[in-house]
């Protein structure tokens, strides 16, 4: 009697664990990281801003888990531009980017999966175009260039962080202009610098020159003044310590022998 009572149970219990078991890929989920889930309500569309981060899910077996992979991304474009001269130029650039995490859900509405090359590609060859526009190709490939990946690199930044997307860097690999228009520019660049180096010369020459005459100058004021100060009767006084410096000298040998035109003795003979 009491089998009988238990056979509805068991057979409902079995029936409950077979329906989950066939339903259990609609309702269990894994998200992996690097990944985000957006989850699809048949009733309620899109739900952009519940995303579900990495980790064991249930949901209802009618709604759709959208996976979005956020790992960071790397795209490489050679695209030709031309510069304010209308000289066409060729630029390879390499971006490095990843979606904002907590909004894929709208970069998912707006692009679907694929925002890489309806969004990030197109946004980034727009902005490399409109800012070499604005410089010529000498100031792009050597005076400015540094200025030009930095304008690049600011205004990328701004155009897809509104789009929801964080760029990790822009570079530019290479900028190859036409050989002849590339020759002309480094020899102008060759030749400037010859010409900086011809004035450095010039002016440390000049530099040389002014140092010397002002060292002559300065000669010459103390000559004068030396001049203006030797008195014949100093002249004396100094000739006379002299000779009673040689005259007190042990080596010396001193013989007198008259006097000179000045009074002073002469002194020969030295031991």
């Amino acid at each position: 009697m009491n089998n009988r009572k238990l056979l509805p149970v068991i057979v409902t219990s079995f029936i409950i664990l077979f329906v989950v078991i066939l339903l259990s890929s609609s309702l269990f989920l894994t998200i992996k990281p690097g990944e985000r889930g957006i989850i699809f309500d048949r009733f309620a569309g899109l739900k952009v801003d519940n995303i579900y981060g990495p980790g064991f899910h249930v949901k209802a077996p009618w709604n759709d888990m959208i996976l979005t992979d956020v790992t960071e991304t790397k795209i490489e474009e050679t695209m030709d531009v031309l510069d304010k001269s209308g000289l066409s130029i060729k630029v390879d650039v390499s971006i490095r980017f990843h979606p904002l995490f907590n909004k894929v859900g709208y970069l998912y509405e707006i692009f679907r999966g694929d925002f890489i090359n309806r969004l990030v590609v197109p946004e980034a060859r727009s902005t490399v175009r409109k800012v070499m526009g604005r410089y010529t190709a000498e100031e792009i490939y050597s005076t400015k260039r540094s200025e030009v990946e930095a304008a690049i690199i600011t205004e990328t930044e701004d155009i897809l962080l509104s789009n929801y997307i964080v760029m990790k860097a822009l570079l530019i690999r290479s900028i190859n202009l036409p050989e002849q228009i590339k020759g002309a520019i480094e020899n102008k660049l060759q030749q400037e610098q010859e010409a900086l180096a011809y004035q450095y010369r010039l002016d440390k020459e000049k530099s040389e020159a002014e140092r010397m005459r002002i060292q002559a100058e300065g000669e010459a004021r103390a000559n004068a003044i030396i001049n203006s100060s030797l008195t014949s009767a100093l002249l004396k006084m100094r000739g006379i310590e002299a000779t009673m410096k040689l005259a007190e000298s042990e080596n010396a040998k001193v013989v007198i022998i008259g006097s000179g035109s000045d009074g002073l003795p002469l002194i020969l003979g030295n031991n």
